[in-house]
């Protein structure tokens, strides 16, 4: 018989739900964008994420399950992103599965917004199974996963200070791109050089860690000493150029984590995970590596509640139910490390 769980994620500036079976058939998916509103304030303001969480949850909520056809009787469990993110706005979403849960009494599973991007490749390919390395990357993380089981994820290396996505957006702003700076970034790059300017790679040698602080350093003096020359940055060849610096940094950490784990199946996950650049490096490298691959689709890199209902599906499947006093935990972690 077929589960049904219903996904509910709210960990920023997306309100959303899905309706998801077997943890991998989207029956239904809705998401409702505050990226425009932020964009005029160069990023995400979170009080008024909260806010338009507030308004927005109640109507993507009825809106999905009308859309799956179904009613909250048929729904096995309720799915939702307890962390990482921005606590008022993961509040707003716990709070609703809560309530959701304790008036049509269905059991409740709290969910990693990190394992949630990782079960996107479930979502892309039905026979996508663990083990395999998953190369995490968005705005608050960058690091390489070995998954070992749905639920038993070993961290390999991470940033030790800025975050890929993180790195991109800082830079987008700064050259006048705005916000959401990594789509725009990766826009931009199309038309440029990626060879136009050159950046240091990080010197890391006691472990496979990523570091992207040097970097934007960096792009930041680069950009300074040519306004301060009278010149204008080439915007384009910039963004190619910086880009493409960045996603062969995250690409030799992965080649790294295949020799040094054996795992031949390699995924990508997070809302970086859409990059162009990134995603035809980590192409390019599992032919070389003769590895398996998993790119999640477009619709499922950012951030969704289908990826959500996915992952509480596996936990549930396993025995995971959570109190209804459960918390929200804005700086949740994931897995244990590699080799302990």
């Amino acid at each position: 018989m077929s589960v049904l769980s219903l996904g509910i994620e709210s960990s920023c500036d997306e309100t959303a739900c899905a309706v998801i079976e077997d943890g991998r058939i989207v029956r239904a998916s809705m998401i409702a964008s505050q990226a425009d509103l932020h964009s005029q304030y160069g990023g995400v303001v979170p009080e008024i994420a909260s806010r338009m969480h507030v308004e927005a949850i109640v109507p993507v909520i009825s809106e999905t399950m009308k859309q799956a056809g179904v009613g909250y009787d048929d729904i096995d469990c309720v799915c939702v992103t307890k962390g990482p993110g921005l606590v008022g706005a993961l509040l707003v979403g716990v709070s609703a599965a809560k309530a959701l849960c304790e008036v049509k009494k269905i059991p409740l599973v709290g969910v990693n917004h990190m394992a949630g991007h990782i079960a996107a490749n479930y979502l892309t390919d039905p026979s996508w199974e663990p083990p395999f390395l998953c190369l995490v990357v968005s705005g608050g993380h960058s690091e390489i996963l070995l998954v070992k089981d749905y639920s038993d994820m070993e961290c390999v290396c991470s940033t030790r200070d800025d975050a890929a996505g993180e790195a991109f957006d800082k830079i987008a702003r700064v050259i006048g791109l705005g916000y959401p700076g990594g789509p725009k970034l990766d826009k931009a790059s199309k038309t440029g050089d990626p060879n136009a300017f050159s950046f240091p790679s990080p010197k890391i040698t006691d472990s496979l860690d990523f570091s992207f602080s040097g970097i934007k350093t960096a792009a930041l003096n680069t950009i300074n000493q040519v306004r301060q020359s009278g010149g204008d940055v080439n915007i384009n060849d910039f963004a190619a150029s910086y880009q493409d610096a960045i996603c062969s940094i995250l690409c030799d950490r992965l080649d790294k984590a295949v020799k040094l784990t054996g795992m031949k199946k390699i995924c990508l996950a997070g809302g970086v995970s859409a990059n162009s650049c990134l995603r035809q490096k980590v192409e390019e490298l599992a032919k070389m590596r003769r590895c398996q691959l998993c790119l999640p689709k477009m619709a499922y890199c950012t951030d969704n509640a289908a990826m959500i209902a996915s992952a509480g599906y596996y936990a549930f499947r396993e025995g995971v139910r959570d109190e209804l006093d459960m918390n929200a935990y804005p700086s949740l972690e994931l897995g244990g490390t590699y080799g302990n």
